[in-house]
């Protein structure tokens, strides 16, 4: 085997904690009912761009950011970190990030098709709403980690696992109603490596 594999081998995680496995079986009315609730509170969901500057308590924002790491992962490697940012100046900094690349994905990467279908959205590059919000939730995808020794540690299906987190992130918000749609800008997959 050469060193390189040896750096990448995983190493024996014995001591990770079990959580038994809980699990409430409702009656089957009763789950169609919630099911069915769940399923009308996300249909309210909506692509705004129309962000409000009203602050979020930091309480809702560390619940859903929980909720969202609550999402399956590849080996449980969970392969996300999550970054609060309040600082005008930073929040300012990251728009001008933001937008420099998707000037590039209308400009290049998309093609004609993709930016004729999002001019009947009004949607562009220009992201003013990155500035308004109180808060941004960045998550960046860890395609490595390390074991608490120091070594490599791949992230399994990385991309799939933070998709997933940003999806529950997503529900998680639209479950508190009152800041998804014009309180709190979410900012996700930024590929800053």
């Amino acid at each position: 085997m050469k060193e390189a594999d040896a750096d990448e081998r995983p190493e024996s995680e014995e001591d990770v904690e079990h959580i038994p496995f809980s699990h409430t079986r409702y009656p089957e009315k009763e789950m169609a009912k919630r099911s069915q609730e769940f399923y009308e509170l996300l249909n309210k969901r909506r692509s705004v761009r129309f962000i409000s500057n009203e602050q979020v308590p930091m309480e809702v924002i560390n619940n859903v950011i929980k909720a969202a790491g609550t999402a399956p992962s590849g080996a449980h490697t969970e392969p996300w970190t999550f970054v609060l940012v309040k600082d005008p100046d930073v929040k300012h900094k990251i728009r001008e990030i933001i937008e420099k690349e998707e000037e590039i994905n209308y400009m290049k990467r998309m093609g004609h098709r993709w930016v004729t279908d999002l001019k009947k959205l009004r949607t562009n590059w220009v992201k003013e709403y990155l500035d308004t919000a109180p808060v941004l939730i960045l998550i960046f995808k860890q395609v490595h980690g390390f074991t608490p020794s120091g070594r490599k540690k791949v992230h399994y299906y990385n991309e799939i696992s933070v998709s997933i987190a940003c999806g529950i992130l997503l529900a998680a918000l639209q479950v508190t109603q009152t800041i998804v749609l014009k309180e709190l800008a979410l900012a996700s997959f930024l590929n800053l490596q």
